[in-house]
């Protein structure tokens, strides 16, 4: 009990934070989900407008997609004790000059991921999504960008597997790189469906 109860904690702390309120201008909203059963840990990189709004984790055609490679359903996927959500930045950090969401803030990862991962000792598979991810959990294992990282996933795991985002705006480099619907969604969707058991 006492791992729930710390888990517990350390979530109900997160959420109230506001170590980079003044950065963020729909103001603070921590968005995150654990439990201690879950076997997978999902890590993006940080809530978009809708996310911010709803409060829940990927409720957006992100989300939608991602399930989708998940090739699960949406009361597993937001079922805590099966599935975390930790992402890199857990507020709307805004947009930047180009029009997209700017980079989940540095402040977060370093605050929040150790001690919430330490409360999660179910975990056995995590998912790098996006390249935020892959460059804190990979370090210098990660490849010169984000399609030759998720091009070589067979070199992760069993544990990790690093993924592009979902986005829509990545539905050319899909296009692009047909071996990742071809080779690495099976591969994603089998691991996952084992851990469903």
């Amino acid at each position: 009990m006492t791992g729930e109860r710390d888990l517990a904690e350390i979530v109900a702390a997160a959420r109230a934070c506001r170590v980079c309120a003044e950065h963020l201008p729909l103001g603070p909203r921590p968005v995150l989900r654990a439990g201690s059963a879950a076997r997978l840990l999902i890590i993006g990189q940080a809530p978009g407008t809708r996310v911010h709004e709803s409060g829940v984790p990927w409720d957006d055609r992100s989300g939608e997609r991602l399930r989708d490679w998940l090739s699960m359903e949406p009361e597993v996927f937001y079922d805590e004790n099966r599935v975390a959500i930790v992402p890199m930045g857990f507020c709307y950090p805004g947009v930047d000059a180009g029009g997209g969401d700017k980079p989940p803030r540095p402040e977060c990862a370093p605050l929040w991921h150790e001690p919430l991962l330490a409360a999660l000792p179910a975990v056995e598979l995590v998912l790098l999504v996006g390249l935020y991810a892959q460059k804190r959990y990979l370090g210098k294992r990660r490849q010169k960008n984000l399609t030759d990282t998720v091009r070589a996933w067979r070199d992760y795991g069993p544990r990790q597997l690093p993924l592009p985002h979902p986005s829509w705006r990545n539905t050319a480099w899909m296009k692009k790189n047909p071996w990742f619907e071809a080779e690495l969604l099976p591969e994603l969707r089998a691991r996952v469906a084992a851990l469903r058991g």
